[in-house]
């Protein structure tokens, strides 16, 4: 993972609630074996019509939105399955931050391994963005997981939380293996005081 500190990005409203993982990759494209190549059947039935032509309805077909690398959406978001192709298809396709008042709890835990940062703002400071947003289609939001600080180029700022953990592992770019072998020497240390023969389970 590349660290995550501050970062600047478009916006793009997708303003629903409860969007499951399958509606984020569909099961039939489930077959691949690397993280890379989701980002092209993400959201698919919702991006493409029966005949494989783009909905130009759906927002994400909206040429005024085609760079933006930052999802407002709605409640619940990443419900359903355990499905971590969700997160490499969001992600392959470009985004790096996901703002929604909540979000389904394994998905959280997916996007903290996978470098993708959620943001959960309340109701009422989503309704705020949508209603910006409206006003000034596809408006940059700066993002300081430092401070923990949302803002964007006016006068609106909102802060948020993120568990602390994951804010560490966003901030120097550590994946779960890279955290376990920052405690390598105590691991290696623990290792040489125990027979190899010895139940884990017993101090």
């Amino acid at each position: 993972m590349k660290p995550f500190r501050k970062y600047t990005g478009s916006v793009v409203p997708l303003n629903k609630s409860n969007i499951d993982t399958d509606i984020i990759i569909p099961t039939e494209f489930l077959k691949r074996t690397e993280r890379t190549g989701y980002g092209q059947h993400m959201m698919y039935y919702w991006r493409f019509h029966e005949d494989g032509e783009p909905n130009d309805d759906f927002v994400l077909n909206n040429e005024t939105y085609k760079q933006a690398t930052i999802l407002l959406s709605g409640e619940n978001f990443g419900c359903g399955s355990s499905r971590e192709n969700a997160v490499w298809a969001l992600h392959d396709y470009g985004f790096q931050v996901i703002i929604a008042p909540s979000f389904a709890d394994i998905f959280k835990g997916n996007c903290s391994k996978n470098g993708l940062l959620l943001i959960e703002l309340d109701e009422a400071q989503m309704n705020e963005l949508f209603s910006r947003e409206k006003e000034n289609p596809a408006f940059s939001l700066h993002v300081d997981l430092e401070n923990q600080i949302i803002q964007d180029d006016s006068d609106w700022a909102a802060s948020f939380t993120v568990e602390p953990s994951t804010r560490h592992k966003f901030l120097h770019g550590l994946d779960d293996i890279d955290l376990t072998m920052t405690a390598e020497e105590d691991i290696l240390q623990f290792e040489k005081q125990r027979a190899f023969y010895m139940d884990p389970s017993v101090n």
